[in-house]
């Protein structure tokens, strides 16, 4: 009896879910026999559709939905939760930790392969910025877009019920730095939602919130081109949105946000979207790197220079064949993640059987973003759209990209009902601390330890 081939898939977001996805599919019958095994190594246990985040922040998607279980999804394949922690792959092995070895104490594993694929995504791009780290929300999960959700929410009830007019105007401004689809999409759909959610304050009026967009280059969403971008400007600045062009978050020490134009802002919420940068993962393995720390791959998708492993997406520097441009490579979006994923997942099949390999080619077919409710803009193949007709585009992509039909239909039937009901206003911020009811209740009232015993 000889080892199955082992194919490590390291992460399951839009990569390494489709890529293990295909190539279940695509090792049917190694699979079945015997010859071939498939290990995910994964920090949570479903691949979240990021894309939806916005929306599910503004109350539009339950949360659940806006995920995929991936042992539902991947069952020919073995799934393990937890982080991969370093890459030898001269040894052909990677040392993990899983939630198992947490509990036992005995310290990270090693899991051999055979087959090694790369893709842990991105983290967000942080800088130095003074009270970012203490005072700085994330919009990468799906946990920080629901904390987010909750956290607005909870700022209006505050300044409902304050009596301190600098309190107030703190808990009503909201600060979103980063101009790019997060940014702006997680800001016009919380506004909109924010804005609906005023009707139901006595003293609350969508004038009162102030929502203030700060970008240091000098264009928003450049996906979508100038013209476009222009458009979403004036879009936002329409709704009293306070867009700063060329502008940088200086500080937001001691609740103030402070910019480079010297603009001070009190403020209990700001938002980081500011970019991403690839796992720290890739800096513990022997890959070769580029200065930008992604990895060196080729047109295949195969690792420069190296037998046997492979990366694509956010973590992957992919040569753009299709654009002319000696060097230029692949813009790390989910578009081409998507893609890239399925000819990663033939190639792997292919080597394995002795066949030759293909490379990834993908002219970008377009952009599309959300402005809010009925509101978007839209730049696809060569076509310009705005309003309603490139918000109901998104949303028409969206939902024809999110994986298996289940979702798909789970979306649509929340948007129809949607459509039918009003929105839900509700802050469920006790769910980030299910415990604390609990522990007060069990916790002995002051005093209690000084009273004898009957």
């Amino acid at each position: 009896m000889t080892e199955p081939a082992r194919i490590l898939v390291v992460g399951g977001g839009y990569v390494g879910m489709y890529t293990a996805l295909r190539l279940q599919r695509q090792l049917r019958a190694e699979l079945r026999s015997g010859a071939a095994e498939i290990v995910v190594v994964t920090p949570e246990p479903y691949m979240t559709y990021q894309p939806f985040l916005p929306e599910a922040a503004a109350g539009s998607i339950s949360p659940r939905h806006v995920v995929v279980p991936l042992r539902r999804v991947l069952d020919r394949c073995r799934i393990l939760i937890g982080e991969v922690l370093s890459v030898d792959h001269a040894k052909r092995t990677a040392t993990l930790s899983t939630l198992a070895t947490d509990e036992e104490g005995t310290g990270p594993v090693e899991l051999a392969y055979d087959e090694l694929v790369l893709a842990p995504g991105s983290v967000s791009r942080t800088l130095p910025v003074p009270g970012l780290a203490e005072h700085g929300i994330g919009f990468k999960t799906v946990e920080e877009a629901i904390g987010l959700r909750n956290h607005v929410i909870e700022q209006m009830d505050i300044a409902s019920s304050t009596r301190d007019p600098a309190i107030r105007d703190a808990a009503l401004t909201f600060v979103f730095v980063g101009g790019g689809y997060a940014g702006v999409e997680a800001l016009a759909e919380l506004e909109d939602m924010a804005r609906y959610t005023a009707r139901y304050y006595h003293n609350i009026k969508p004038g009162d919130l102030r929502w203030v967009l700060v970008e240091a280059s000098d264009r928003i969403l450049p996906e979508v081109g100038a013209t476009m971008g222009r458009y979403a400007v004036r879009e936002l600045r329409g709704r009293n949105v306070d867009v700063r062009l060329e502008t940088r978050l200086d500080s937001c020490e001691d609740r103030t946000a402070v910019l480079s134009d010297g603009t001070r802002l009190p403020t209990r919420t700001v938002v980081w979207t500011a970019g991403v940068r690839p796992a720290p993962l890739l800096a513990a393995t022997d890959l070769p790197l580029n200065e930008r720390g992604r990895i060196r791959c080729t047109a295949r998708l195969s690792v420069e220079g190296v037998d046997h492993a492979w990366a694509a997406g956010d973590a992957a520097a992919v040569p753009d064949v299709t654009s002319g441009e000696p060097g230029r490579e692949c813009a790390p979006n989910a578009q081409h993640a998507v893609r890239q994923a399925r000819v990663l997942a033939d190639n792997i099949a292919a080597s394995l059987r002795g066949q030759p390999l293909k490379e990834y080619a993908h002219a970008y077919a377009g952009s599309v973003a959300s402005l809010g409710l009925h509101k978007g803009v839209a730049h696809v193949y060569g076509r310009k759209l705005k309003g309603y007709p490139a918000w109901l585009m998104h949303r028409a992509y969206h939902l024809s990209r999110v994986p298996t039909f289940n979702r798909k239909a789970r979306v649509l039937a929340e948007w129809t009902l949607s459509g039918l009901f009003k929105r839900e206003i509700v802050s469920l911020g006790s769910l980030e601390h299910p415990r604390a009811e609990f522990e007060l209740a069990a916790s002995p009232p002051p005093g209690d330890d000084d009273k004898p015993s009957s």
